[in-house]
């Protein structure tokens, strides 16, 4: 019988969510509160009236749209950190403010299970902060988007956190033609980090589209992990999908490699009552 556990991220000094409910959440970036929409939130806020810097208004996450109304005081790029990484904080037009909170439990538990010269791939790396705290940690990463402009943001965030010069390959490319260039190419990974999205295109108009793909990431992800593998982590967010079927096929693509999985929730914990505010869904396998 699988037993789904929830894996949650505690506020830390640049991050909080202050509260939640009534289909939205609070949340602290450092020195500025903002109000995002979010469905999960079924429940009542614990405060009535929110103060922020700042709220994201309009739109579904399954249809995009809507549009950030800031007070004039807000910059368009801050600094925050978490650890030694330092990254960049701005109101995208997509709701979200250049990295994923939630994110920093999963950063933990790789970074404990990085060692130094390491080869680390970091799939859908976006703007590239688990990339530079398996860098910090002294790993050889690989960092895929298909965005020009996130790996931009991620080189930016490099040398905000002073590691410009780490043994990081900053790549533009399609997940799965890559992928399967590296399979061909013999190379191997000692951890992957896989953190797709519902739907995207690659640098060349390639569709990616999550429930079609994803099997397939899977099993060239196993092809890339070396015999010293240490992890392989899937993080899936806004689709109708199970942590039971992602266990599922985490189970299938590692059949035979000994270790550990374990899957289920993502969640943030509320910064007042401890509330969890649930996220998304990961399945993850560890050597050891």
């Amino acid at each position: 019988m699988t037993s789904l556990q929830v894996l949650v991220t505690e506020a830390w000094d640049d991050y909080a969510l202050l509260d939640s409910g009534d289909g939205r959440k609070l949340e602290r970036y450092g020195p500025y509160r903002f109000i995002r929409p979010e469905a999960q939130a079924l429940w009542r806020p614990q405060s009535a009236e929110w103060k922020a810097d700042g709220e994201f208004t309009g739109g579904r996450d399954d249809e995009g749209g809507g549009r950030w109304d800031l007070e004039y005081h807000v910059p368009e790029r801050w600094t925050l950190a978490r650890g030694p990484v330092r990254f960049a904080a701005t109101n995208t037009p997509f709701r979200h403010l250049g990295f994923f909170p939630d994110m920093g439990a999963q950063w933990d538990w790789m970074r404990v299970r990085t060692v130094p010269g390491a080869r680390v791939l970091n799939m859908f790396g976006y703007t590239g902060v688990g990339s530079l705290i398996a860098a910090e940690a002294g790993a050889q990463v690989t960092h895929v988007d298909a965005s020009k402009k996130a790996v931009a943001s991620a080189r930016d965030n490099a040398a905000l956190s002073g590691l410009t010069d780490a043994p990081v390959r900053w790549l533009t490319d399609d997940a799965l033609k890559f992928m399967r260039r590296e399979v061909r190419r013999g190379s191997k990974y000692d951890g992957i980090l896989l953190d797709p999205p519902k739907y995207g295109r690659g640098p060349d108009g390639e569709i990616w589209s999550l429930e079609r793909d994803l099997p397939e990431l899977m099993h060239l992800a196993r092809q890339l992990l070396s015999d010293n593998a240490a992890l392989l982590v899937l993080t899936v967010y806004a689709i109708r999908m199970s942590a039971l079927a992602i266990h599922a096929l985490m189970d299938e693509v590692m059949a035979g490699a000994g270790g550990h999985i374990a899957s289920g929730d993502m969640a943030i914990r509320e910064d007042g009552r401890g509330l969890l505010l649930p996220t998304a869904i990961f399945s993850r396998w560890a050597a050891t």
